[in-house]
Order: structure tokens, then C-alpha cells, then sequence
């Protein structure tokens, strides 16, 4: 009998930690702040309560609706696509395998939270004296880390091939 290898799927975990930690915070802040309340937490950072329409830094806010169901379809349809790249990966693929599954978790928090609310709640407001960098949360924490993830196991990828 031969031992199969374990998948990136073992992963997952992962995405369940980035997906609770995300509606969980975002459970937090509805329950804490009335929607546009603000409280300065550093000079350069408050904790603002904003909806998002939109997708990220609002795309498509102010369309009719149609794009909540765009969002969320292209959600599932990611995560699933990311899964099978995890199911086909070896465990030992960490950065890769981490990195998908970041996305994934992000990803269907925030299909979650358009589905039962119709957009996204937003939270972390970073700035500097007038300019604001556009509100985020937690999914969007963690589908950027996740993606910064891709980029240098590409790197070291590419790394690895040069050396040979």
C-alpha cells in the first residue's frame, strides 16, 4: 500500500480562521458603531463603519444592484477554482497553498456579507491629514496578504529556476 501525498487542502483551515475572524469583526463594529460613526484610534488610523457597494475602493458602487450578484458569483467562482489548485498542490507547497487559501476565505466572507447585507461592511480608515485610503476589513486583509503570497512564491519560483 502506498501513502498518497497530502493536497493543499489541508489548507483550508486557513480560510476558516480568515473568514470567522472577518464576519466576526464586522459582527463587532455593527454592534458598536451606527453607520458613518468614526473613532480615532491613532493619528493615522480610526475605526470608521461604512457600507461598500462595490467592490474594492467601491467599483461599481453606483450601479443598481446588478453588481452584488456579479461579486458574489465571481467569488464562488474563485474560491472554487483556488480549491481545486489547493486539491492539486502538495501540502509541502506552503506559500502557494497559504496564499489560496487567504483568498478564499477573504473572498467568501465578503460574498457572505453581500449576500445577507446587499454590500460589504468596512471598518479600518487609514489617512494622512486630508487623503484617506479607501475603508477595508479584515477579508480584504486577508485576500491582499494572499496575493502578496502568490507574488513571492512566484519570486522564489523564478529563484529556484535560475539557479538550475
Amino acid at each position: 500500500m502506498t501513502n498518497k501525498p497530502k493536497s493543499g487542502l489541508l489548507f483550508l483551515w486557513l480560510s476558516a480562521v480568515a473568514f470567522v475572524a472577518d464576519l466576526w469583526t464586522k459582527y463587532l463594529v455593527v454592534q458598536t458603531l451606527e453607520l458613518y460613526e468614526s473613532i480615532n484610534v491613532l493619528p493615522i488610523f480610526n475605526l470608521t463603519y461604512v457600507r461598500n457597494y462595490g467592490a474594492a475602493f467601491s467599483f461599481l458602487a453606483d450601479h443598481d444592484g446588478w453588481q452584488k450578484y456579479f461579486f458574489i458569483v465571481l467569488a464562488i467562482g474563485i474560491s472554487i477554482m483556488l480549491a481545486y489548485f489547493m486539491k492539486k498542490n502538495h501540502a509541502n507547497q506552503k506559500l502557494q497553498n497559504s496564499a489560496y487559501a487567504l483568498i478564499i476565505g477573504g473572498a467568501l466572507a465578503n460574498a457572505v456579507d453581500r449576500a445577507y447585507n446587499g454590500y460589504v461592511i468596512d471598518f479600518f480608515d487609514f489617512y494622512w491629514r486630508d487623503w484617506h485610503y479607501p475603508v477595508f476589513n479584515v477579508a480584504d486583509i486577508a485576500i491582499c496578504v494572499g496575493a502578496a503570497l502568490i507574488a513571492l512564491d512566484t519570486f522564489k519560483q523564478g529563484k529556484k529556476q535560475e539557479q538550475k
